[in-house]
């Protein structure tokens, strides 16, 4: 003989549930079965699947350059980078300076090259 599972203690087992206004709806407890539900015991309600998580709508943060990407910026980054008479601080500030200039014009121009050669070669 089939065993019958115990009906639900808050619907009484017609799987519906109603207030003192007339409404009505499903039961809570058993989802409308009618029927107890099984004990399971604890139940994790952590989200540990990857398909929970919200992917980033961010854009990736691009590296910022070390060096010089032009010849003349380069060439400008060496010669700051021999001259004996500039502190490590100077010579990173002045290189620094050469990869900005770089990426707004995109190159080193005449004007830009002579105002930084001005600032590496020691006054006479």
């Amino acid at each position: 003989m089939a065993q019958l599972t115990p009906s639900c203690g808050i619907c009484g087992g017609d799987g519906r549930i109603g207030n003192s206004f007339g409404l009505t709806t499903t039961c809570p407890a058993c989802h409308g079965s009618g029927h107890k539900a099984a004990n399971e015991g604890f139940r994790d309600v952590t989200k540990t699947k990857p398909s929970h998580h919200r992917q980033t709508n961010r854009a990736a943060v691009p590296e910022k350059t070390q060096w010089p990407t032009t010849f003349e910026g380069a060439k400008l980054a060496d010669e700051i980078k021999a001259c004996s008479s500039l502190s490590l601080d100077t010579q990173g500030k002045l290189t620094r300076e050469i990869i900005d200039h770089e990426e707004s014009h995109g190159t080193c121009t005449q004007t830009f090259v002579k105002k930084i050669r001005k600032q590496v070669r020691p006054r006479v």
